[in-house]
């Protein structure tokens, strides 16, 4: 194995809990929940900026987020999936995220992009040939909606596939697409000869598939990122996802996605204040910690008031999850509150910490370049927000 190299800095986090939300959780929830906590700060936290400053994706993290269960937790054991709620689901993308978004990133798209479109529109035969090689980290997948020229409305796709008889062929490509580069499946979505959106399995033996890698990126440079280019490859009629057509499917996998965010996101920000919130009480300046002055504490002060709201609203909605009564909407909201509430307490806990916090000595500033990716992917901060107008109103403004 490739030497990885360790920092020597122990990570003392402590997660805030100002409300006692602990107490709305099972002791299962909070066993599974401290368990990733541990591997974070053992396994994680002492290469990870290392490997971001070095922007590779440390690959060798896999087996460990499979033997968590992060991927497909909430998928039936028989499966392979860990078979957990949907709180668990969310601790585990909390805890992940805290340590890196881009590794929770993988876990994500893993869990809810690949395996979960499997397991609710794949035929049984999909089902039990990929779901447990993706839950034991055995196949890495990716998940491919967003094109070059269209992102936020994707249904006006170009990616097609023509039905030869006893084959689809495949044309089009992806962009932006997290895991691809090392992605032994990619779940596609591309429009038939009728313009309707289907779902397919695209394997990465096919003739004609390839993943480039994008290079040069200044966020998630922990993280795999590339295009999907097909250039005629041949899909068997068996890797159609026979359950599912329409814009409907992969705005479903987008839903489990989103959810994992809204949990994920706080897991950055926490993470954020609690080294804003040690350094104030170490760092002396005119003779006195900085935590002890005004503003400092205003900073602090509204970052735990809105971890603190971010927390409930997350655990609410893991409770509507759970009832199936979550909509679409309410899990938009709860996403884009994270990571507008993530995103802002890290630059304020930057500010905190003054020069050093633009270091890879502390974790702020690599949060803050994450943020602005979770920030744009699964849904932009703009699109959440009409689609919480649109909800409200009944009127649409996409329009």
């Amino acid at each position: 194995m490739k030497d990885i190299h360790k920092s020597s800095k122990k990570d003392l986090y402590e997660a805030p809990d100002y409300f006692l939300v602990d107490d709305l959780l099972t002791e299962e929830h909070k066993l599974i929940r401290d368990a990733v906590r541990t591997w974070v700060k053992k396994e994680v936290s002492p290469i990870i900026e290392d490997f971001a400053q070095r922007a590779e994706f440390p690959k060798h993290l896999i087996p460990g987020l499979a033997s968590l269960g992060a991927f497909g937790p909430t998928i039936p054991v028989n499966y392979g999936g860990a078979g957990l709620d949907y709180i668990s689901y969310g601790l585990i993308m909390q805890e992940i995220e805290r340590g890196d978004s881009g590794i929770r990133s993988t876990a994500s798209v893993q869990g809810s992009l690949v395996m979960y479109p499997i397991y609710a529109y794949g035929s049984e035969e999909q089902k039990t040939k990929f779901l447990p090689k993706l839950a034991s980290g055995e196949f890495l997948g990716c998940f491919g909606l967003t094109e070059p020229d269209h992102g936020s409305d994707p249904g006006s796709m170009i990616t097609n596939i023509k039905d030869m008889g006893d084959h689809y062929v495949l044309n089009g490509s992806k962009m932006w697409i997290s895991n691809s580069p090392y992605a032994d499946i990619a779940v596609v979505w591309a429009k038939d000869e009728q313009g309707i959106i289907r779902g397919l399995i695209v394997e990465k033996s096919m003739e004609g598939f390839s993943a480039p890698e994008i290079h040069g990126k200044w966020s998630l440079r922990a993280s795999a990122t590339g295009e999907l280019v097909f250039n005629n490859v041949k899909i068997p009629k068996e890797n159609i996802f026979p359950n599912i057509s329409g814009i409907k499917g992969p705005l479903g996998c987008l839903n489990q996605a989103r959810y994992g965010i809204a949990w994920g996101a706080l897991g950055a920000a926490m993470d954020c204040y609690d080294t804003a919130l040690r350094y104030s009480k170490e760092r002396m300046q005119f003779g006195r910690p900085i935590g002890g002055f005004q503003l400092q504490q205003k900073k602090l002060a509204e970052m735990i008031t809105e971890i603190t709201k971010g927390q409930l609203l997350a655990w609410r909605l893991g409770v509507l999850k759970n009832e199936g009564r979550a909509t679409p909407a309410q899990i938009s909201m709860a996403k884009r509150n994270s990571v507008e509430t993530a995103i802002n307490i890290a630059r304020e806990a930057r500010q905190i910490l003054g020069g050093m916090g633009i270091t890879g000595e502390y974790p702020v500033m690599r949060h803050m370049m994450n943020l602005e990716s979770v920030v744009t992917y699964e849904g932009t901060h703009d699109i959440h927000l009409l689609i919480t107008g649109m909800d409200i109103t009944g009127l649409n403004a996409f329009q």
